[in-house]
């Protein structure tokens, strides 16, 4: 049996070496170049800016508009729904894949980090890391400044506050904030009138 590659290990949540993996260094740099293309176009080039998105993520919706500048890793573990909406400065690290569901608002300055190092030192100087997917459902609206920590789940029509570290799952229908990121109430049918 053959050896898995450094990718087929980071897809399977294993240690795997992004620092000195010649593939892994070259899809990254792929990727990068891609976003600075990306970033330079004039605002309104939004046909460009759709293409661009589309060659490099894995799966795109309809309609969706990612204010630039706008970073990833690798583009092609991002999946996105219908009418996504991204705010300048998302950052997303996807070294697992990231998916976000239809109808999903993310505000300016937020991160979706699906790559962990490891505590012990000699380990993570060696350029070891693992990697779990991050998965947002429908109809979230995420508020700026956002971090999402790796293998975390936010559930349909959940609302995420400004400023939030998501460090665990986040069920549907509930409004969450604060660091580490809490359960403060469910949506109700009178947040209806607002």
């Amino acid at each position: 049996m053959a050896e898995m590659t450094e990718k087929e290990k980071a897809a399977q949540g294993l240690l795997y070496n992004a620092m000195y993996d010649k593939e892994l260094i070259e899809e990254r740099a792929y990727c990068k170049a891609i976003c600075y293309e990306y970033n330079q176009l004039h605002p309104a080039k939004i046909e460009e800016r759709i293409a661009l998105i589309q060659k490099l993520f894995g799966k795109t919706g309809d309609s969706f508009l990612i204010e630039p500048p706008f970073i990833c890793d690798y583009g092609y573990n991002i999946e996105i729904g219908s009418n996504f909406y991204a705010n300048h400065n998302c950052i997303v690290l996807d070294t697992a894949k990231v998916t976000f569901g239809d109808n999903v608002m993310v505000a300016p300055n937020c991160g979706f980090y699906t790559a962990e190092h490891p505590l012990d030192a000699e380990r993570r100087n060696a350029g070891l890391e693992y990697a779990y997917p991050i998965k947002v459902g429908n109809n979230v609206w995420i508020g700026g400044n956002v971090v999402v920590l790796p293998g975390i789940t936010i559930g349909d029509n959940a609302v995420i506050g400004a400023g939030s570290v998501v460090t665990k799952d986040v069920p549907p229908g509930v409004v969450a904030v604060g660091n580490p990121c809490r359960v403060i109430r469910k949506i109700t049918d009178e947040d209806k009138k607002f």
